[in-house]
């Protein structure tokens, strides 16, 4: 994590923070539901990279929307795992 000029905080680790949950996503069918983005998009922001190659990652809200999204995708996975 690191901190920009105007003092907001970009996460570019989001793909170590994620590594126990990488291979059991489909994280081009999460970037489209959770972010309606690509999933070039969404893979750059897991690299930490910016389209062009330079260092991006998620900002403060996108790491909310991201926090949210793994939450919710959770609770369905919970409530169809009870339905078994």
């Amino acid at each position: 994590m690191e901190a920009t000029k105007d003092s907001s905080v970009i996460v570019t680790d989001m793909k170590k923070r994620v590594s126990d949950i990488q291979m059991a996503i489909s994280w081009r069918d999460f970037a489209n539901t959770y972010f309606q983005r690509s999933s070039s998009w969404f893979y750059h922001k897991m690299d930490g990279i910016d389209g062009n190659g330079g260092q991006g990652g998620f900002n403060e809200e996108e790491v909310e929307q991201m926090r949210g999204a793994l939450i919710d995708l959770s609770n369905r996975i919970r409530r169809v795992a009870e339905s078994i």
